[in-house]
């Protein structure tokens, strides 16, 4: 993996990871699904726009609209959906903890479904992480965390999974900035008929509010989207889904700076955890090293 992959990654991980704070503050003030909605519309148009102006046409190839439709629906409807209407009971910090499970999901499903070898580093380091994951949790869990909530984001992480698997051709093609936008659109559309049946837009007006809505649309939902298109195109779904694995970091880091939410020792400890995974299935990502042959005496 280059330098630029790295960066790319790093960049991505902390807008992604941003979006469980904004989100939190969103869904204190306004009804998730609605709220969601109407961010994915404006997202969308914004980047259909920009790529019409970046010359970039909506003539996608039949594997790109089959995985745009996908990623629209798992990750927009269904991941982001379940995780805004999840935040109302659980706390960021933990919703992003849950997310970044997303890795072993894609990591197994590579190997089950599209025949991907894992090299025993790469499966320790993954193990690393989901126990990393699994010790947060089990404080976040015995300090009294909403079990539905959790269920939800479970369900989330899961549809994260299926959609970033769906990269796989939507990744080829070029047409990335429209792509971003089509499945945006996707989403809005997916998330506006349970808005209008079963929310209430009743919304307490402020200028936090106006902040996080805006962040929420323009950084995690534009921004970091067509970040992950470029990466995924640059290093592959199962490389760049292992950057979710520093979701607990930065998720827990930036919602103890905006929110107060609380940082404990087991979540520092749960964090190192998780970067040593990291750094073992990067490792694994590496090509061996060619064996030196001796010259045979003649």
């Amino acid at each position: 993996m280059d330098v630029r992959a790295i960066l790319m990654g790093l960049a991505f991980a902390v807008m992604w990871s941003s979006a469980f704070t904004s989100a939190r503050v969103i869904v204190e003030a306004a009804p998730p699904i609605s709220a969601l909605s109407l961010r994915f519309l404006i997202s969308g148009l914004l980047a259909v726009g920009l790529a019409r102006i970046m010359g970039q046409t909506w003539r996608l190839t039949r594997a790109q609209w089959r995985a745009t439709i996908i990623f629209g629906i798992c990750q927009n409807a269904l991941y982001l959906g379940l995780n805004f209407v999840a935040m109302q009971w659980v706390e960021a910090s933990l919703a992003a903890i849950i997310a970044s499970t997303m890795p072993l999901i894609v990591a197994l499903a590579g190997w089950l479904v599209f025949s991907d070898k894992i090299r025993p580093l790469g499966i320790a380091g993954l193990l690393a992480g989901v126990a990393g994951v699994a010790l947060i949790m089990g404080a976040r869990l015995q300090g009294g965390a909403d079990l539905i909530g959790i269920g939800l984001c479970i369900l989330g992480v899961i549809s994260l999974a299926i959609a970033t698997l769906s990269m796989r051709g939507a990744s080829s093609g070029g047409n990335f900035m429209m792509i971003v936008g089509l499945q945006m659109l996707v989403g809005s559309a997916a998330l506006a008929g349970p808005a209008l049946a079963f929310e209430t837009l009743t919304i307490d007006w402020s200028v936090k509010l106006g902040i996080a809505f805006a962040y929420t649309t323009l950084v995690p939902g534009l921004a970091a989207t067509f970040v992950w298109f470029l990466l995924v195109d640059r290093i592959g779904t199962v490389k760049a889904a292992t950057f979710h694995f520093l979701n607990p970091f930065f998720g827990v880091a930036i919602a103890a700076i905006i929110l107060r939410e609380s940082l404990g020792l087991t979540d520092v400890i749960g964090v190192v955890i998780i970067t040593a995974g990291i750094l073992a299935v990067q490792l694994s990502k590496q090509p061996a090293a060619p064996a030196v042959t001796k010259p045979t005496s003649s």
